[in-house]
């Protein structure tokens, strides 16, 4: 049969031999012949097609294509035989009782001593059970993958039902609080004893404070954590001009600081507490027109913890009292309340307090004044 190849080597040639008794499906196409037709074909080819010898030969090996094989594999063997040029690409062939297979091929031009193509050698090799396991790890893959953005469109509605919800109940608590808020000042407006008025005015301005925290909660788009930095900012400028007192300045510092909600609430009341404390006795024996009157809130954050800050340049107040007020002792519950450390020191002029809060700690806990 190698002898039709117009080689120099017939039929004892050992190369021939070895072509003929592998168990690898090999042939050879001739070039040089019109529409590049087999001239060669091996019993292991015979038996990987199905077909008879007197059935390929001189045909083109194209027959081995069907419905389901890749048009653009079929273009990147074509453009490889042009280039003459090596390829090994798997492609999806047809046996001649029409069942596929996966066909691992491999071409490779020949040439003469002179550079002349003589002819391309193909090797096939019979690679469906490879390719079908490789077909059901993507299938699996897509499958799992389909899962898993099932599960997170899943996930995805349950947040967005537990926000929806945290938001109504923050709306709500916002709500009731300003109700609270509204009973307290109609009432007061009832009492004529002055202890007793300022007593409810640093209830409601506590009361204002935790409706604050839950607005800002509402509107937020994370409900699992709070700004810090412009809560102070804003509770400091609301809390000086509900004083009356305008020529206070207030001077800021703050690092942007986000803190989980739970936290909202005790750090809401201490800054509350602070900065009305310092309003009412710190600046009351100088005159409103005083424009060096001011008000720093610092806030910082690092080695795992973050630091607040709140100093005035007033009168300064003693460091050591005969009797503790109720301000004073929900500062102290709660500092306890977030395991924060809590110094109040003299400014030389005026009061600083210095709290410093860890930054992670145990969730939870009850208020105790």
């Amino acid at each position: 049969m190698t002898d039709r190849l117009h080689a120099e080597h017939g039929k004892g040639d050992p190369f021939a031999a070895a072509i003929r008794a592998t168990r690898m499906a090999m042939i050879i196409t001739d070039p040089r012949q019109n529409d590049n037709p087999i001239v060669f074909a091996n019993d292991a080819f015979l038996r990987l097609t199905g077909y008879d010898r007197d059935e390929i030969m001189g045909h083109n090996c194209r027959f081995l294509q069907g419905t389901e094989t890749e048009t653009e594999t079929v273009s990147r063997i074509r453009r490889a035989l042009l280039a003459r040029t090596d390829i090994n690409v798997d492609i999806l062939n047809y046996r001649k009782d029409g069942t596929s297979f996966w066909n691992a091929l491999y071409i490779s031009p020949v040439v003469n001593e002179a550079g002349e193509l003589q002819f391309f050698f193909a090797s096939q090799l019979d690679v469906t059970d490879r390719k079908d396991a490789e077909h059901r790890v993507v299938a699996d893959k897509e499958r799992f993958e389909a899962a898993v953005r099932a599960r997170t469109r899943e996930l995805e509605a349950a947040l967005d039902a537990q926000r929806t919800l945290l938001h109504e109940v923050d709306h709500r608590v916002k709500n009731n609080l300003q109700m609270v808020s509204s009973l307290i000042l109609m009432q007061s407006r009832s009492i004529t004893d002055e202890k007793t008025k300022r007593s409810l005015q640093a209830m409601l301005e506590r009361i204002e404070a935790l409706s604050t925290v839950h607005r800002r909660l509402y509107q937020s788009d994370d409900v699992t954590s709070f700004d810090l930095a412009d809560f102070i900012r804003d509770l400091v400028r609301d809390l000086i001009a509900a004083s009356g007192r305008s020529h206070i300045h207030a001077e800021f510092d703050l690092e942007a600081t986000v803190i989980p909600a739970e936290k909202a609430t005790p750090i809401a009341l201490m800054v509350n507490e602070l900065v009305t404390n310092a309003l009412k006795h710190a600046f009351d024996d100088i005159e409103n027109g005083a424009a060096s009157s001011a008000l720093a809130l610092g806030l910082t954050r690092s080695d795992g913890r973050f630091i607040i800050e709140v100093a005035d340049n007033g009168k300064g107040m003693p460091l050591t009292e005969n009797g503790t007020s109720f301000g004073k002792r929900l500062v102290h519950s709660l500092a306890r309340q977030l395991r924060a450390d809590i110094t109040w020191s003299a400014a030389s002029p005026g009061t600083r307090v210095r709290v410093i809060i860890p930054d992670q700690q145990p969730s939870g806990g009850t208020l105790h004044a």
